[in-house]
């Protein structure tokens, strides 16, 4: 019988699961030393991001935060970052709602989690929070998958390999992934589904994530006061086109005389 729970739920099976992009820690470590005073993830989880950046920051006098609402994935994040040596602020807390008292220089959300909030009132609330805790000439980041219509219109019942592991314990996992995209609300109901030798299907883990298609984008953005300053199709900084996997975007606080684009 399949079990469902929160992808959140086993910290270790997201991070044998959901492998970060290629380039894309390098890319978030590089803005990181490119931007000016302390730094924040949001949606850290289990500190991938947040610690290789602590690690290059280590010797600069500038704090860097990560923020995630799932406890235990904090405490994995504890645990790796004191075995690397370093020691970032992680604090349990609503990328929708917090409240620092504090600035940075930099605030980035890594690998689509932005897309978990589904509606554009909680896109509306992170935005605000982003404003209210970005120093003068600070930059938000943050990298979203760009809709594939083809991929969106999937039979619900299609099913495709997301990766297989090895486990010591069930042999070879095998996660394939379904989608049931909802046109109307932008949201796909898509779900990873684990199988294992002599247990097939035996665990069910739902994910709903938001599509942002590319020229909705830069308005929601400006709606809620930031501007889109570039958006990249891929974590070398290659040009977004309509063939680019991702939308890898830089912004800042609007202003009025630099209109959204």
């Amino acid at each position: 019988m399949s079990q469902e729970r929160s992808f959140y739920d086993d910290p270790d099976l997201y991070d044998r699961v959901s492998a970060p992009p290629p380039a894309s820690v390098d890319f978030y470590v590089q803005l990181a030393r490119d931007s000016q005073g302390d730094v924040l993830e949001l949606a850290c989880g289990t500190g991938r991001v947040t610690i290789p950046i602590a690690q290059a920051l280590a010797h600069s006098g500038r704090s860097v935060t990560g923020l995630d609402l799932a406890r235990g994935m904090l405490e994995t994040a504890r645990t790796k970052a004191a075995t690397a040596g370093v020691a970032p602020d992680l604090v349990s807390g609503d990328m929708r709602r917090f409240a620092l008292g504090r600035r940075f220089g930099l605030i980035f959300i890594a690998f689509n989690s932005l897309l978990h909030l589904t509606t554009n009132e909680a896109l509306a609330d992170c935005f605000a929070c982003v404003r209210d805790h970005l120093a003068p000439g600070g930059a938000f980041a943050f990298d979203v998958f760009n809709p594939s219509v083809t991929m969106l219109a999937r039979s619900p019942a299609e099913r495709t390999t997301v990766v297989r592991v090895t486990d010591d314990t069930l042999g070879e996992i095998h996660v394939e992934a379904t989608m049931d995209y909802d046109a109307a609300t932008q949201v796909n109901r898509s779900a990873f589904h684990f199988s294992a030798p002599g247990r097939p299907d035996y665990l069910t883990v739902p994910i709903h994530l938001r599509s942002l298609f590319p020229l909705e984008l830069p308005l929601l953005l400006a709606t809620n006061g930031l501007r889109l300053e570039a958006r990249y199709g891929d974590f070398g900084g290659e040009p977004f086109g309509s063939g680019s996997a991702r939308q890898v975007c830089i912004c800042r606080i609007a202003d009025a005389t630099a209109p959204a684009r």
